[in-house]
């Protein structure tokens, strides 16, 4: 898949992480185990993003703020993979990740570091390499889609992702929000063009024990879109122009792997559809459901198989009208 300079992502990433993946083939509680060299790479939700859109040869840029020695690793490596970025330099140190991927049991454990806070004039600068970004100030072409992803560092602003919806929708493109907790309906209430939570994020935000009830809270608050990830079940979409039901798209059966970053994978392939003017929700769905699935295949978050069209053609995907 290629496309052009004119049809850039731009990601952003208020809280990034150097992202460690352990795999180790059974766990003794309390016990000291072996373990195979880990996987470590630049990750965050929005650097995850990037790197599948550019492993797919779409273009786009990560925009994120690092700090202190573990900042400069992450520089370091995300040179290395290729992917477009534009960091800015914040006092605060960078965070870890660290993915614990059982192979004897099938599951993955997530330990991840809050992060430290950033100065106001950190965010200042943050907001000013999104804006220029955005623009085409950069010397590249304006952008056509925003994704801003992933959780934010202590005593951020409230309106970080609501300000990130207002820029994209001032510059006339459309904004893509996965976050949790009160963002998620700061940035419903802000109109953002979709939102990408998982369905323990969307309980939790709402208050709503129904997935349904929950995501059509959010579409009332403003929201066009909810696109909301339910591990093996599969994903839905709700969409404001259809209030009565919701796509929902699901393969055969459950893929054994590393769910890590499979959301990730699921706002890449979102994104993706928008810059290259695909707006049909369930067409969306498709395509950000293939891609999730294609990223439980893969060793580390940030990928996905090669295997991801085939997975798309074997999807179920149907309309199911709302209680």
């Amino acid at each position: 898949m290629t496309g052009s300079a004119a049809t850039r992502i731009v990601t952003v990433t208020p809280n990034p992480a150097i992202d460690m993946t352990y795999t180790v083939h059974g766990i003794t509680e309390g016990a000291s185990h072996r373990v195979p060299t880990p996987i470590s790479r630049a990750g965050g939700k929005g650097l995850n993003v990037a790197r599948v859109v550019h492993q797919v040869g779409h273009p786009v840029l990560a925009i994120a703020p690092t700090g202190g020695a573990a900042g400069q690793t992450l520089a370091a490596e995300l040179w290395t993979s290729g992917v477009p970025h534009t960091l800015v330099s914040v006092a605060a140190e960078t965070r870890r990740s660290i993915a614990l991927v059982d192979t004897l049991a099938g599951e993955t454990s997530i330990f991840n570091e809050e992060g430290q806070a950033l100065l106001p004039d950190d965010w200042r600068s943050l907001t000013a390499a999104v804006v220029k970004a955005i623009r085409g100030d950069d010397g590249e072409a304006p952008a056509a889609v925003l994704v801003g992803s992933g959780s934010l560092p202590p005593d951020a602003p409230a309106d970080f992702y609501p300000s990130l919806v207002k820029l994209a929708h001032d510059a006339g493109i459309p904004a893509i929000i996965d976050t949790s907790g009160p963002g998620i309906i700061a940035a419903a209430q802000a109109g953002a063009d979709v939102l990408k939570p998982n369905h323990h994020e969307l309980a939790e935000a709402t208050g709503e024990s129904s997935v349904e009830a929950a995501a059509l809270s959010l579409i009332a608050m403003g929201a066009r879109t909810v696109l909301v990830s339910a591990g093996a079940d599969g994903m839905l979409a709700f969409d404001h122009a259809a209030p009565g039901g919701y796509w929902s798209a699901s393969l055969p059966g459950p893929l054994s792997g590393n769910p890590t970053g499979a959301g990730d994978a699921g706002v890449a392939a979102a994104a993706v559809a928008l810059a290259e003017g695909i707006t049909e929700p369930r067409e969306i769905l498709r395509r950000a459901t293939a891609w999730s699935a294609a990223a439980v295949l893969m060793p580390a978050a940030g990928e996905i198989s090669p295997r991801y069209q085939e997975l798309e053609e074997q999807l179920i995907v149907t309309w199911k009208e709302t209680r």
